[in-house]
Order: structure tokens, then C-alpha cells, then sequence
């Protein structure tokens, strides 16, 4: 089977010219898809802690990493596919989408592998997912708002008309035609996978739910989006371009905040 175009299979592990196998035995219908850059001192206990789960298979899209966070995530169990280039945050995703729809998984929950996120979430995710009919369910942690996260949020809830607290958030879980339209060529364009996300879903009438969630903070590294006021301005003008090219399209997506979440842990 194959995976991205122009590859061949080495072991479940991609690169330039190689091919993405399925994962052998699989058994359950859910993907846990990690996009990881560098994550080689958190991978290995983010993966282990997902498969204990019982909940899902795991994928991680090694984003061009130049330390070990391959061949660590591929030790604790996991599926690999290394890129030859960085696609960022999003371009990892949605090769993981790729994969699911090819491989047939009715449903994929993507976290990051920088220990932001508590695996242990994702049966309550999935639950959330499961019963309300949602589309897809994003993991709210509201307490992590910093300064930054808040100006930008209360921007982008204006401008979208999109009530969503925690916008920016990669725990999240997608159905079935979630899944299929982020895998598309028309969610290739996206730069960002959170606001660019939300709006073409948005476009495609689905439903969105938020599920309150506990997250801690990062345990190496800083986010390529609030680290600096530099990389915020970035991160607005491109989102704010991507917004006005969908103001012809009036937003349909029906949001349920969540109940405040409790403190993380």
C-alpha cells in the first residue's frame, strides 16, 4: 500500500523514495496521530502513554527531526514516518490524515509530543466524540491562556465569529468526514492547523464540541507561535489573511463551550 507519492517501505519508517506501510495487526479503529520535531526527550513516554490507553494505534509524523525522536518513537511502539523536509505542524497532521484514510481508521485524535498533553484524555475525548455527534472535539484547557494566547483569541472570535476559548489547542479528536476533508488538496493550503481548521470545517458545515481538559506545561522547548511577540504578529497576519479569504463563506459550524476545567494536575 502505498503512502506518500514516490516512496517505498523500510520497516514502517519513510523517507525520501519510500513508501507507508499499515500498521500490522491493527485492531482498533482509532489513530493517535503525533506530529514531533525534535521531540526526543518526551516521544518515548508520550507514545508508551497513548498505547496504554487501549484506545488506539499510534502514528508519529517525524517532522524532519535531527535528534533521535524517530527511532525512540519506533522503540516505544509506534508507527513512524520520518518527512525528508519540515512540513510544520500542520503538514505533519495532516500526512497522519493521509495515513488514517488510507488505512481505513474511522477515527484520529492528535496530540503534540511535548508532554503538553495527558494521553489519559483521550478515552474522555473520545467519549465526548462518540455521544454528542460532533464532527470533531478539541481538548479546552482555558487556565493556559497566557496574555498572548488571549489578545490573539479574542481576535480571531471576532473576526470568525467562531466561539471557541482554546483555538489553539492539538488535542483534539476528528470523525470520519472530519478526517476525509483535512486529508483533501484543499486543506494542503492550510499554514496553520488550528483558526485554518476550524474554518474550513466551518465552510463544510460541521460540528464542533469542546471538552474541558488538563494539560501541564512544556517540558523542553518553547511554542513556535507564543514565544515571542514577533512570532505572535507572524501568526496573526497569516491567519488574518486566511480569514478575510474565507469571509465569502458565512460560517455554519455550531460551537458548545465547555463547564471551566479543573486545575491540571
Amino acid at each position: 500500500m502505498t503512502g506518500l507519492a514516490g516512496t517505498r517501505t523500510i520497516r514502517g519508517q519513510i523517507t525520501t523514495g519510500e513508501l507507508v506501510p499499515p500498521i500490522e495487526a491493527r485492531q482498533r479503529p482509532v489513530l493517535a496521530v503525533i506530529p514531533a520535531r525534535n521531540e526526543a526527550a518526551t516521544v518515548t513516554d508520550i507514545v508508551a502513554r497513548t498505547l496504554a490507553t487501549g484506545q488506539c494505534d499510534v502514528l508519529v509524523v517525524d517532522d524532519a527531526s535531527n535528534d533521535d525522536t524517530a527511532a525512540l518513537a519506533r522503540a516505544a511502539g509506534a508507527a513512524v514516518i520520518s518527512v525528508p523536509f519540515s512540513l510544520g505542524a500542520w503538514g505533519a497532521t495532516q500526512t497522519g490524515m493521509r495515513y488514517a484514510q488510507r488505512n481505513r481508521y474511522r477515527t484520529v485524535v492528535t496530540l503534540d509530543a511535548d508532554g503538553q498533553h495527558h494521553p489519559e484524555e483521550l478515552p474522555s475525548l473520545l467519549a465526548v466524540l462518540r455521544r454528542s455527534g460532533a464532527n470533531l472535539v478539541i481538548g479546552t484547557y482555558a487556565q493556559r491562556m497566557s496574555r498572548a494566547r488571549k489578545i490573539a483569541g479574542s481576535y480571531f472570535r471576532l473576526l470568525t465569529r467562531l466561539d471557541v476559548r482554546d483555538f489553539t489547542s492539538g488535542l483534539r479528536a476528528y470523525d470520519r468526514r472530519a478526517v476525509r476533508a483535512l486529508a483533501s488538496r484543499e486543506a494542503s493550503l492550510l499554514d496553520y492547523q488550528d483558526m485554518g481548521v476550524l474554518m474550513l470545517l466551518s465552510k463544510k458545515g460541521l460540528l464542533l464540541q469542546e471538552s474541558p481538559t488538563t494539560m501541564s506545561p512544556r517540558r523542553a522547548g518553547a511554542s513556535r507561535v507564543f514565544a515571542s511577540w514577533l512570532l505572535v504578529a507572524r501568526y496573526m497576519l497569516h491567519t488574518t489573511v486566511l480569514c478575510f479569504a474565507q469571509l465569502g463563506v458565512r460560517a455554519r459550524i455550531v460551537v458548545r463551550s465547555p463547564p471551566a476545567p479543573e486545575a491540571a494536575a
